[in-house]
């Protein structure tokens, strides 16, 4: 009978989480924070999508050894490392997201016609930050 009451009591609980739109913008931000830095790292390594040695910065390609593409190799694996930093520690993996944007900003920045790419980047910042704002507040409630 206990666990029948404290079944009840989790489904309800988690009926309620749900219905919360704070809780559903945590999840909404959790899952697309952990899948798009994974998709994106993994695409460092197919180019795909896009020619993504382009986006880096001369400055930056002159510090970092080997060539333009090696250097997308190592930002893929910490593409993807952050992706999965995200779906288990959104605290921690919000704020780390954020950093990495930050940075790539700062790349974008340095490169002229990059421009409307480092905004959107900003904005992807934004979320970032909330994603890690919103898993303080829910990490009780299965983040």
């Amino acid at each position: 009978m206990a666990s029948t009451s404290t079944s009840s009591t989790s489904v309800t609980t988690r009926r309620a989480a749900l219905a919360d739109p704070g809780y559903q913008a945590f999840v909404i931000l959790r899952t697309g924070f952990a899948v798009a830095p994974i998709l994106f790292g993994l695409d460092k390594f197919a180019n795909l999508l896009v020619d993504w040695p382009a986006y880096l910065a001369p400055w930056i390609n002159d510090l970092v050894p080997g060539s333009g593409q090696s250097a997308m190799y190592a930002v893929g694996v910490i593409e993807i490392v952050a992706g999965l930093v995200v779906a288990v520690a959104p605290r921690f993996g919000g704020w780390l997201v954020a950093g990495w944007l930050a940075g790539i900003i700062v790349s974008l920045l340095t490169i002229p016609d990059y421009y409307d790419i480092a905004l959107r980047d900003f904005g992807l910042l934004l979320g970032a930050v909330a994603l890690a704002r919103l898993a303080q507040r829910h990490q009780g409630a299965r983040a």
